[in-house]
């Protein structure tokens, strides 16, 4: 989907896209104007930005640019974007106390908004800005992540499968 949204642009009417609610660090699912299911996330634990190497989440019109790991089972273990083989559970928790464990899915965000989260030292594709799953012990509707948004894995499933590469996200506070 071809998008050149600004700042003040209102929410797409038809198809489907993302709201990200920073402030009550909340996901929709939205079908043109109809809001439909919603989820607890997780956002940057540093607040909400956009600089690279700030650990914050970016705020503004975004894409999702890639889908990731369609067919892993659940709790699948990601380092660069790959699987690893890997399946998330209290023993490799405890091996690897300080990972930060990208599980499940990935839908990695593409800015739109240039000099916002596109281009230079603003731009969230090259921030590597993902909603991806988390382990279970980790906390939803509080910010604890390194900038991504975090889902329950099982949401992440949902949310994989309603928003396929193209679709537009908007994070906000």
């Amino acid at each position: 989907m071809a998008m050149t949204p600004r700042l003040e642009q209102l929410p797409p009417t038809a198809g489907h896209w993302l709201e990200i609610d920073l402030s009550t660090q909340r996901l929709w699912c939205w079908d043109g104007q109809q809001r439909g299911a919603d989820y607890a996330i997780s956002s940057g634990s540093a607040g909400i930005g956009q600089r690279d190497g700030s650990g914050q989440t970016p705020l503004g019109w975004h894409y999702v640019r890639a889908a990731i790991g369609a067919g892993q089972p659940l709790g699948a273990v990601f380092r660069g974007r790959r699987p690893t083989g890997e399946v998330f559970d209290a023993t490799l928790a405890a091996e690897y106390p300080q990972r930060d464990w990208i599980l499940t899915r990935i839908l990695w965000l593409c800015g739109l908004e240039p000099g916002v989260n596109r281009g230079g030292n603003v731009d969230s594709q090259r921030r590597y800005i993902y909603l991806h799953g988390t382990p279970p012990d980790q906390p939803m509707g509080t910010p604890a992540s390194h900038g991504c948004v975090r889902l329950r894995d099982v949401a992440l499933l949902e949310v994989f499968d309603f928003a396929p590469p193209g679709t537009p996200v908007w994070l906000h506070d």
